[in-house]
């Protein structure tokens, strides 16, 4: 079946940096973009960064550009997001999404907490 896991999330002072994983397996990694999205506690689920199937395109909110990077590697299907200069504001737990067919599918989550 179609599994997301990510992994990398912690605990960090604002300025740092982490970088998450996202390993995927039941699906073509290599044929469908993938997305982090982000929710806070008390807020909704938003997008982060996604990036087109080949890594040709790629998109962010505006709340993390030049700050987060987002990159994969099909060779081992899996996808990252290389975060710079966190913020308190930062701190929510992080998912992995692929639409397949038609469908969201999400991983577990890994929480960020930005904070000294």
């Amino acid at each position: 079946q179609v599994q997301l896991v990510e992994s990398g999330g912690g605990l960090v002072q604002p300025g740092g940096s982490l970088r998450l994983s996202c390993a995927a397996s039941g699906f073509t990694f290599s044929s469908y973009v993938m997305s982090w999205y982000r929710q806070a506690p008390g807020k909704e689920r938003e997008l982060v960064a996604n990036i087109t199937s080949t890594g040709g395109n790629i998109t962010y909110a505006d709340s993390v550009k030049g700050r987060f990077t987002i990159s994969r590697d099909n060779a081992k299907n899996t996808v990252y997001l290389q975060m710079n200069s966190l913020k308190p504001e930062d701190t929510a737990v992080y998912y992995c999404n692929v639409v397949w067919w038609r469908r969201f599918i999400w991983g577990q989550g890994t929480q960020v907490t930005v904070s000294s």
